[in-house]
């Protein structure tokens, strides 16, 4: 089993914890954060300061952090991991549905229960949260956060750095432009 770092040590590092452990193709060694926080049985084994050395512990990591205020920080820190050498790879759980013909970009995890339909296409660095529905053909842009329970249907196109709310629902053929915020339990149509 390979191993892989996570980076954060928050509220939603708990859930991709949760979906790793049930993939069961990376084994956890450790947190990077800036406080020293325990999640489950996972220490913190540094801070960003640290990441140099810690790809030597392993190649493999993944953003743990969730939305904050924008997807910015998520990207800085993609960033800065692809400059390390560090993968980021795709991470499914095993519970979620996600089509053949589908495409999906490094660094992305898809959670518990999320549905991922023919022709959708997931950039890199996304969150695509538990129980979130993308229909056919949707397309999402690089660094973006679908929220739990959203509906994103048939060939919408959500720009980068985007966030769609829990519960909200887009209308078939919708375009999002990059830095969308959309609020939880909206109606796009």
């Amino acid at each position: 089993m390979k191993k892989i770092i996570l980076i954060g040590a928050g509220g939603h590092a708990k859930a991709c914890i949760d979906v790793i452990e049930l993939e069961k193709k990376f084994k956890i060694v450790g947190l990077v954060d800036i406080h020293r926080k325990k999640i489950f049985n996972y220490n913190t084994i540094g801070a960003d300061k640290d990441l140099r050395k810690l790809i030597k512990l392993t190649k493999y990591a993944h953003i743990a952090i969730g939305q904050i205020k924008n997807n910015l920080i998520r990207e800085k820190i993609f960033k800065k991991l692809k400059n390390i050498g560090f993968k980021l790879p795709v991470i499914i759980s095993p519970i979620s549905y996600v089509s053949n013909h589908s495409k999906i970009a490094e660094g992305t995890i898809i959670m518990h229960h999320a549905i991922i339909n023919a022709g959708v296409k997931i950039g890199r660095n996304c969150i695509i949260n538990s129980k979130s529905l993308l229909e056919h053909d949707v397309m999402i842009g690089d660094n973006s956060h679908v929220a739990t329970n959203a509906v994103i249907n048939g060939e919408c196109t959500i720009g980068k750095n985007c966030f769609i709310g829990s519960g909200s629902i887009l209308k078939e053929g919708i375009y999002l432009k990059k830095n969308s915020f959309i609020k939880a339990n909206s109606l796009i149509k």
